[in-house]
Formats: C-alpha cells, structure tokens, sequence
C-alpha cells in the first residue's frame, strides 16, 4: 500500500476553493479502496441494515451513511484554510498505525470472543472495526492535508456504529430517572396533587410509571446527531459546536419530563382516556419538533456572536 505524502499531492501552491488533479486522483483512489472495504465487510454491513431496519432505537443508522456522502460531496473541490498545516510524517504513520491497530483488536475480540455476546455486542465490535479501517485508508490514501477537508464526513460516520447493549440500558436508565424528576417539577408548578416514589406517581385517578421505554433515546440520539450536523454547518468555533451538542442532554429532559406531565395533566384534568391515546403512544414526534425550538435558538444566538466576531476582525482589519 503506498502512503500518501502531502506534497506529493501539490497542495502548498493550491489555489483557494480548487484541488489539484494529483488531490482528486487521490479521491478516486479513497474511493476505490473503501468500495474494497466494503466488500470485505459486505456480510456486517448487511447485517447492520438488517438491524437499524428492525430496531426502533437505531433506525437513524440508515441515514448516516447517505448523510457522509452528501457531507463529502459538499467539500468537493475546496480546501479549508484553517486546515492549512499538515501533520508531520511520523504523525500520519502513528494515526493509520493507531487506526489499523484498533480496528484489528475490536475484529480479533469480535471472531475469538464476539459469539459470547449478544448480536448487537457483535454487530457494535464489527461495525466498529470497519470505522476504523475506513479511518486509516482515509490518511492512508488522502494524506492528513486532504484528509482533514473532508474530515468530518468521515468522522461523522461514527454513528453508524450501534452503541453496545451495557451503553444503551445506560443511556436509558439515566435519561429515565432524570425525565421522572423533570416531570416531578413540571407536576408541582402546576399544582397537580401527587405522591411520588421515585419511578411511580400517585395522581388523582392515575397511577403512572416512569418506565426505561419513556427515556426517549432515540429522539435524543436523532437530536444529537442533528446538533452535531447544524453546528458544523453553521458555527465556525468548536467551543459553539460543542456547547450546541451538550445543550441535547438538558433538553431532552426536559422534553421528556413535558411529556409526561402533559399526559398526566390531560389525563387528570381532561380526559381519563388521554392515557391510552394516539398522544401517548405515537405522540414522540411531536414533543421532538418542540425540542427543536431551544436547539434552535441556541444556534442563532451563537450565530450571532460568529457575526459579531466577524465584523469586530474586519473592523481591525
């Protein structure tokens, strides 16, 4: 396999917003070696289709993969000055070591061990090896200069890999608990009678639980990834990113918390029925587009402070 070197590509003397025929040489041949990858992982990826297809929690995984290619195609021909400086040789030879290395341990841990798990431990060990060959042939083939442009398509990919069970159960015993305290706030400031041990609420003619199926991870997932999606395309700092991606979390219990009090305030003050209903157990888009709102916010207000940012440097400038 022959390593890529950035000044083999010609990039130094690259003219703004162009790639060099070298650089797209290289993009064809990034191409051809992930087609081959793929084809070495044709039976995982068949079954991760399979899976994202059946599952309620990872169905979002069908997307990332069209979402990358439509990321990559948007950096087609254009080379980022803040990616300006390239890594050292020796660097890129440590991060498609380190990248081949992890991949090679999560699909040794997948054929010796990977029949001891679950089918969905499995399918996370396998995907996760793809990834990560799919992340060494990127520096490998592009060199870090061309790599770095289209980085974040690459990295982006990441959600193609289903969390392991252990992460999952985690993830929803935690946004659960949190939504029962939520919901628990929302009660009181509404003035609901209500006896609360921990989980359970004593209402007026309505016991409800709080159960792992009300945490509400998959709409946080698709949140999330939509965080990370708009703050790449609209904010320029990575700090913003990074606020705008951990501003999900208190969101998303609150969303949830919402919807739980609504069902039982509805229930208690409007109809008994309301517990049973359409608003209950297919209401989740709803109460998703809502989360939007803050999310959306947030990201004008950052928007904002990026313009700010820029008028006060072409003021010095």
């Amino acid at each position: 396999m022959q390593f890529i070197s950035d000044q083999s590509l010609g990039i130094s003397n690259l003219p703004p917003g162009q790639l060099p025929p070298a650089a797209k040489s290289q993009l064809l041949r990034f191409g051809l070696a992930v087609l081959a990858l793929s084809i070495a992982f044709a039976k995982p990826l068949y079954d991760l289709v399979r899976f994202a297809s059946n599952s309620d929690t990872f169905s979002y995984i069908l997307l990332v993969p069209i979402l990358s290619l439509y990321l990559g195609w948007l950096k087609r021909g254009s080379l980022e000055p803040e990616f300006s400086r390239s890594l050292s040789a020796r660097c890129q030879h440590f991060v498609i070591a380190l990248c081949f290395a992890v991949g090679l341990i999560a699909l040794s841990v997948f054929f010796t061990a990977g029949y001891q798990f679950v089918p969905q431990d499995r399918l996370c060990l396998s995907i996760a090896a793809y990834y990560f060959f799919l992340l060494g042939v990127g520096v490998t083939f592009l060199g870090s200069r061309i790599f770095k442009v289209f980085s974040f398509p690459v990295f982006f990919s990441v959600f193609m890999v289903p969390f392991p069970v252990a992460l999952t159960n985690a993830i929803e015993i935690f946004f659960q608990h949190a939504s029962a305290g939520a919901a628990s706030a929302f009660i009181d400031l509404s003035g609901l009678p209500v006896v609360r041990d921990g989980l359970f609420f004593k209402l007026p003619g309505l016991s409800i639980q709080v159960a792992q199926e009300c945490s509400g991870v998959k709409s946080t997932l698709v949140l999330f990834i939509t965080s990370v999606l708009a703050g790449h395309l609209f904010l320029r700092d990575q700090w913003k990113r990074v606020l705008l991606a951990v501003f999900v979390v208190p969101v998303a219990i609150l969303r949830n918390g919402f919807r739980i009090w609504t069902l039982a305030w509805l229930t208690v003050q409007v109809d008994p029925n309301i517990i049973d209903s359409p608003l209950h157990h297919r209401g989740g888009p709803v109460f998703f587009v809502l989360s939007l709102i803050p999310l959306f916010l947030l990201l004008l207000l950052l928007r904002k402070f990026d313009h700010r940012a820029s008028s006060r440097h072409l003021g010095v400038m």
